[in-house]
Parts: C-alpha cells; sequence; structure tokens
C-alpha cells in the first residue's frame, strides 16, 4: 500500500489538533511525511483499543474498506488506545491489519476528542475536513458507512 504509515503531526493536522499536544508513536514501518501525499485522498480514523469486543468485528470491516478503495483514495488509519503496548500487539496478531496501525500511548488525543466510546472513527473529505463521526460499530450501519465512504470519494 502506497500510504501504508503516517505521522503524528499529520494526524494532528487532519484532525485539527496542536501538534505539540500529541505523541504517537508507530506500531512499525516508517511514516509518511508530507501532507501533499494525501492531497485528494479520503481519511478514515478509527480509535480502538485491544479491550473493545466491537474493534475485533470492525477490523475485518476496515480492512475490506482499504483493500475495496484504496485504489480509488481512501485511507483507514487506526490509532490504538492501550495503554501497555504489547496488549495492541497481541490484538494485531489475532485480529491483523491491512491499515496504517498508529499508538496514541498517553490518550492525549483520544482526549482532546473526547471519544464516547470504542471504537470511535472520524471520516475526514479530500480537503482534510472532518465530515463523519461514529461512535461504536455495528453491522446494521455498515451500509450508511460505505455510502459515506463513496459519498466522500467521489467529491472533487
Amino acid at each position: 500500500m502506497q500510504f501504508r504509515f503516517i505521522t503524528a503531526a499529520l494526524l494532528a493536522y487532519l484532525l485539527g489538533s496542536s501538534v505539540a499536544a500529541v505523541e504517537l508513536n508507530e506500531l512499525e514501518g516508517s511514516p509518511v511525511s508530507s501532507m501533499q501525499q494525501l492531497t485528494g485522498k479520503v481519511v478514515l480514523v478509527d480509535f480502538w483499543a485491544s479491550w473493545c469486543a466491537p474493534c475485533r468485528k470492525s477490523f475485518p470491516w476496515l480492512n475490506a474498506m482499504q483493500q475495496r478503495f484504496g485504489a480509488e483514495g481512501l485511507l483507514v488509519l487506526a490509532v490504538n488506545e492501550d495503554t501497555d503496548r504489547s496488549e495492541a500487539a497481541r490484538f494485531l496478531q489475532q485480529v491483523p491489519a491491512d491499515f496504517s496501525i498508529l499508538y496514541d500511548h498517553a490518550g492525549a488525543l483520544a482526549e482532546q476528542y473526547q471519544l464516547m466510546g470504542m471504537p470511535s472513527s472520524f471520516l475526514i473529505d479530500k480537503k482534510g475536513q472532518i465530515r463523519y463521526r461514529h461512535i461504536g460499530f455495528k453491522q446494521a450501519d455498515i451500509a450508511g458507512y460505505e455510502t459515506q465512504i463513496r459519498q466522500l470519494l467521489a467529491e472533487e
């Protein structure tokens, strides 16, 4: 995948937060370092934790979305909120991710966005604007999520 990793600064920019307030570490690989590399991308940012039962159900769907719409410009990015990084690694062994994973070890970004539940996700349009926010993950909502993704991908 061309845009597998993303920096904390870029994520902070996408979500409109202060870079200084966010200390994210990549779980693996090299970061994408330029906003220009995301120009024209639709970004789905998903906050998750190893203890989150709905997250186990959402990851296969997130994998499918990245595979299905990645070539059209979708970038799925998941931000882990575990305080113990080994818990996240164990989760990922059981439920692999085919998308970018970041670790928010201090929970700074989650706190700033006052997450109401896990998973929580933000769908960001090609101009970097948050257009949709979802709390939780339910099979019944999948069609609506996919409609929103297709809508943002179709926009200029």
